[in-house]
């Protein structure tokens, strides 16, 4: 169903008197000389009589260009071209107009540099028998199909897709779907027109004659946007599964392709492909339609992964790990990229939302349903409900917690900066908590039921909240409206009176109360009461709903309660401070009444509400202290997280820092006493995780016994080479605290990891955010050096991070951002990295004069591409600055306090 677009959209949309239906496409790729060139064939249905056609094209040449119609039979070549290439257009004028209700076929021929850009049609690079070679891949999300081929690049301009690919013989070639013939391919042949026309425009002769190329032709694709679009060129080898789908019983082939020295590291994500296909066919009832799925692993890639139909694509660190030294973490991580990007086959590749401000309809539900349903009932021992809330729960609420946030749901002209944490975590937590409120086999039925009735075509909100209502007629689209239209959540504050509570909403900011203009949206809020019978069990009403600004309810506030249970709601809760004290005692307990869930919820809210002045931040140490005995890994990485966050808020005042290291040793020593260092054969995924968190946050904290083992352990890796004694989940700890208490031997062993051209992705991340932890000053400006010259574009990102979180270095980090800006903005053109970077450099600012001096550095920079990011940084360094001077006199009388009774 079209929408009506608003003015400001219209500017960025293409006139709607021609559409497009099919493409054939044939690019010829030279490695050698990084060029390629095309022919693109588009079929179009004439809506309205036109004798000017207008597509999408960047950063190509266009050297011919013609166009024939059903309705005169005759061929036209154009008599004007012209270009706007701030909206990336081109137009064609052509003699003759072509009638309304016709067919006709547009041809151009087109030619283009392959750089490193990672947009479009782009080179990647990789280590070959010691010598650097290329490959190619596509990256067109969302609006890069353009850089490849001119094409109409909107995602409600669906079309079939035939493509060939012309390389050479030796060369693997990838595309969508399933390659119908390969055979060798004579430029002089003339079997075609255009190209024989366009071939013979180039400069053939130079090839040398042992020169063979090939010519590859895949299937042609069912209806699509062009952003899933996909295709590769390269030295590339593959390992192979399958699966049967339960729907019909036909077998099909599943491949990782990457690079032959790295392959050995792609068996998991085989496998996961191997699991989860059969299970998304019978979740969604609709078989998987296309007959292959590929994925292919890319040593240069800007974003973590791609759903292209058919060919997903993605960098090394979403998809290898080395088989012989599994990492926890990274088992998870390959895992849910894998399941989110399969995800996306139906839910956005199939169905595909009508426009980018529908952008959630694709990525919230892939993260919802590809990451944790999915995951979840694979690998129940994960937990993975649990660490939703950390993981995008919270990370969506700290955004929208922001002035500067925006609604799930925006009017984006631009879409390349609503790629954040709204349109993925908010929207996947939005839809959590609707899954939870209806049921979740209720909501998955009404997911299908959307799916299936909007196949192959596009979708607005609307259409999947019809879908879910008829599965569950439970007012879904009223409840949900303000959920994904508005800016902004709510702080439910509890009062108790003496016959039960009221609850009362609020817009909550980090910066505290919010004014009335900000205070406008009323959510429906399911409130999730959980209460505990005589008997002292747990029981929850799912019923109760706030959607006025104050509900009262009758309860016995002599027994525990608690409203939010399972942390399912997109909302933080207010207690009063009595009865904080008494749900985290009761929390404290175990799983008595409140649940992992409820646990990790607590933590992460009170933490929240003590930045924004809701509470006292002592109170937020006094639930902290209280919970110092909990056993899962998930509460005790909720813990290290806020307790870092506090660290890194009065990183500047040394009375705090000191005495919350001992605080954070006090609580993670005894841990990794208990645990040790290394893992045994029957370990759970907790105790492993527990204790690398453990490792983790006792050395950080520079706890004596934890940094010996660590440096003895990095040693005996740099004097041997072998690192069979560190166990993989605790690496990033042991290199973070070799070289921050090492030198010159201990930096250059770290940095020979980064550059080891079979390095598992983790440990190489793991290096690059180590190397940054030095103290030399001398040895920091080589750091400085290395970011410069030798680090990939798609790693600065880890170098800012580990420039970040080494304190030492955090101030020149950022001085060293602002003066090499120009060749950062030159390196990011075309990537969505800049936001980050900017963030990550800036981020951690508090001082009351530096907000002052990011605002003059940025006031005269072009800052289209990352102003959302630009806004909501400026909003966490007042709502930093604004923390600092309302608690520091808090936090260090709490800790002295602490430090008073812990010596006693």
């Amino acid at each position: 169903m079209a929408t009506q677009l608003n003015p400001k959209d219209a500017e960025y949309r293409l006139p709607t008197n021609v559409r497009p239906t099919h493409y054939d496409l044939t690019v010829r790729t030279d490695l050698e000389k990084e060029t390629f060139q095309g022919v693109v064939k588009v079929s179009l249905d004439v809506k309205k009589e036109t004798s000017s056609i207008t597509f999408n094209t960047a950063e190509l040449d266009l050297t011919d260009a013609s166009i024939s119609s059903d309705a005169t039979g005759t061929r036209q070549s154009y008599t004007s071209k012209s270009f706007n290439t701030e909206r990336e257009e081109g137009t064609l004028v052509f003699p003759n107009a072509l009638p309304a209700g016709s067919v006709a076929e547009l041809s151009i021929a087109f030619s283009g540099k392959l750089t490193g850009s990672m947009m479009g049609y782009y080179k990647s690079a990789f280590a070959e028998d010691g010598k650097q070679s290329i490959y190619t891949l596509t990256q067109f999300e969302p609006t890069a199909a353009r850089k490849a081929f001119p094409c109409w690049d909107e995602p409600a301009l669906k079309a079939t897709f035939a493509v060939s690919l012309i390389s050479r013989a030796h060369l693997v070639n990838l595309g969508n779907m399933s390659a119908r013939l390969e055979e060798p391919y004579n430029p002089n042949k003339n079997e075609d027109p255009d190209l024989a026309k366009l071939f013979s425009s180039l400069s053939v002769e130079d090839q040398q004659p042992k020169d063979e190329w090939k010519i590859t032709r895949f299937h042609t694709t069912p209806l699509m946007s062009t952003y899933i679009v996909a295709y590769a060129n390269g030295p590339f080898k593959y390992i192979e599964g399958s699966y049967t789908s339960p729907l019909s019983g036909k077998k099909r082939p599943l491949r990782v392709y990457t690079t032959p020295e790295v392959l050995h590291q792609a068996k998991h994500t085989l496998e996961i492909s191997e699991k989860v296909m059969p299970i998304y066919e019978k979740v969604f009832d609709i078989e998987y339609p296309l007959p292959k799925l590929d994925t292919l692993v890319a040593h240069d890639f800007d974003a973590g992964a791609m759903e292209n139909w058919g060919l997903i694509t993605g960098r090394t660190s979403a998809f290898l790990m080395d088989p012989e030294k599994v990492q926890m973490s990274m088992l998870k991580r390959i895992t849910t990229f894998q399941s989110h990007e399969i995800a996306h086959m139906w839910f956005g590749n199939i169905t595909t939302m009508e426009w980018w401000d529908n952008l959630y309809l694709n990525e919230g539900f892939a993260t919802l349903m590809g990451e944790y349903i999915i995951v979840g009932a694979l690998y129940p021992e994960w937990k993975v409900d649990a660490e939703f809330i950390s993981d995008n729960l919270n990370d969506a609420l700290n955004l929208d917690a922001k002035l500067s946030s925006h609604p799930v749901e925006v009017p984006c002209p631009d879409a390349n900066q609503i790629f954040d944490s709204l349109s993925y975590a908010k929207a996947a937590s939005v839809l959590r908590m609707l899954s939870n409120y209806v049921g979740q086999e209720r909501f998955i039925k009404g997911v299908s039921l959307y799916l299936k009735k909007h196949l192959y075509s596009n979708t607005v909100t609307k259409d999947l909240w019809e879908g879910i209502e008829e599965a569950t007629d439970a007012g879904v689209p009223k409840m949900m409206d303000h959920w994904i239209s508005k800016i902004g959540f709510p702080v439910v504050t509890v009062t108790e009176t003496r016959d039960g509570i009221t609850v009362r909403q609020d817009r909550f900011l980090e910066t505290g109360h919010a004014e009335p203009q900000d205070n406008e949206t009323l959510w429906t809020i399911p409130l999730c009461l959980l209460t505990v019978d005589e008997a002292g069990k747990p029981q929850i009403d799912k019923s109760l709903i706030l959607d006025t600004r104050e509900k009262t309810i009758a309860l016995d506030t002599s027994k525990p309660y608690k409203l939010n249970a399972g942390t399912n709601g997109v909302y933080r809760v207010l207690y009063p401070d009595e009865r904080l004290t008494r749900i985290t005692n009761e929390a404290a307990k175990g799983e008595e009444v409140f649940s992992l869930n409820d646990r990790i919820g607590l933590v992460h809210d009170v933490f929240a509400l003590s930045k924004a002045g809701f509470m006292d931040l002592s109170g937020a140490l006094n639930a902290v202290n209280i919970l110092h005995d909990e056993k899962d890994y998930l509460v005790w990485d909720t813990i290290a997280s806020n307790l870092s966050l506090l660290y890194s808020t009065w990183w500047e005042n040394p009375k705090v820092t000191t005495t919350l290291n001992e605080f954070r040793a006090f609580l993670f020593k005894p841990v990794v006493e208990r645990l040790g260092y290394d893992n045994a054969p029957n370990d759970d995924p907790n105790t492993i995780q527990l204790r690398s968190k453990a490792v983790e946050q006792a050395s950080r904290a520079g706890e004596p016994s934890a940094v010996k083992e660590l440096q003895k352990r990095f040693a005996q890796y740099m004097n041997t080479g072998d690192d069979s004694h560190i166990s993989p989940d605790i690496m990033r700890s042991t290199l973070f605290t070799g070289v921050r208490y090492g030198g010159r031997k201990e930096f250059e062993f770290t940095k020979k990891i980064i550059e080891g051209t079979t390095t598992p992705p983790a440990t190489s991340i793991s290096a690059m955010l180590a190397l940054c932890q030095t103290q030399d000053p001398e040895l920091i400006k080589e750091v400085f050096s290395y970011i410069l010259n030798k680090t990939r574009t798609q790693n600065l990102i880890y170098m800012f991070m580990g420039l970040q979180s080494n304190l030492s270095t955090r101030r020149q980090a950022a001085e060293f951002f602002k003066q090499n800006f120009d060749e950062m903005e030159k390196r990011y053109a075309d990537t969505f990295g800049l936001a980050g970077a900017v963030t990550a450099n800036f981020n951690h600012l508090t001082k009351d004069e530096d907000y002052k001096v990011v605002e003059e550095f940025f006031k005269d920079k072009d800052r289209s591409k990352y102003h959302m990011a630009y806004g909501q940084l400026l909003d966490s360094l007042r709502a930093s600055n604004a923390w600092i001077k309302r608690s520091t006199t808090d936090i260090e009388q709490w800790l002295d306090s602490w430090s008073a009774r812990s010596k006693l």
